[in-house]
């Protein structure tokens, strides 16, 4: 029997049921725009130079759109939560480049095999449900020598913020902030799913201040291990 609220997706596999955290949702929306002049310059670096068609897996609320250059001839942007969706749509009807806002999550695109020359990764690996399997399916959807960009965040910070971090992960963060998770480890996901890494760095966010447990960054680029540059 299929799963209440799954479908089958173009690759033939079975996608989970839809993302909805309302709530939450708004609190992003309020605090990623809030968030912007730190985060903006990071959206630079992590889009420049991108060129042809390009998925966007968790668009969020589409903060990213208008960071893409000219040299992109369309953006799939797939985003799983209704009302983050809603005002990613709006978001893309002010973009300079053009931006297809499509349901869907992670761990089952919604599109074909090898149809995109980039993938965008910009702070959703922690929340995703299954992050291996999501990390597949953008292997299966970049054509051969298509690079993934990535902007997330994760471990970092030591020992203690180490076991602070776990323990957060098993408790009160992922009801509290939309099923996010602050103890991943990014880098090591992306060379388990068979990705080498390109040039990349750690940064903190915010620079200066208070240290968060969701502080750790990483910005950098990777492509599916033995595929041509």
């Amino acid at each position: 029997m299929r799963p209440r609220g799954s479908r089958t997706t173009k690759s033939g596999r079975m996608a989970p049921a839809p993302v909805h955290h309302p709530v939450f949702a708004r609190f992003y929306a309020r605090i990623s725009v809030a968030s912007e002049p730190a985060i903006g310059p990071h959206r630079d670096e992590l889009l420049a130079g991108l060129s042809g068609r390009v998925i966007e897996i968790g668009a969020g609320n589409g903060l990213n759109f208008a960071h893409y250059p000219s040299t992109v001839s369309e953006v799939v942007a797939i985003e799983p939560e209704r009302s983050l969706r809603q005002l990613a749509v709006t978001a893309a009807l002010r973009s300079e480049v053009p931006v297809d806002v499509v349901p869907g999550v992670a761990e089952g695109l919604p599109v074909k095999s090898e149809a995109f020359d980039a993938a965008v990764l910009s702070l959703v690996l922690c929340s995703v449900r299954d992050v291996p399997r999501a990390l597949a399916e953008i292997r299966r959807v970049l054509r051969p020598g298509g690079e993934l960009r990535f902007f997330e965040h994760g471990k970092g910070g030591g020992a203690a913020m180490g076991v602070t971090q776990r323990a957060l992960d098993r408790t009160v963060w992922p009801p509290l902030f939309g099923g996010c998770h602050v103890s991943r480890d990014v880098l090591g996901a992306l060379r388990d799913a068979g990705f080498e890494l390109g040039p990349y760095r750690r940064l903190l966010v915010p620079e200066k201040g208070l240290r968060l447990p969701s502080s750790y960054c990483v910005l950098g680029t990777a492509r599916s291990a033995g595929q041509a540059v």
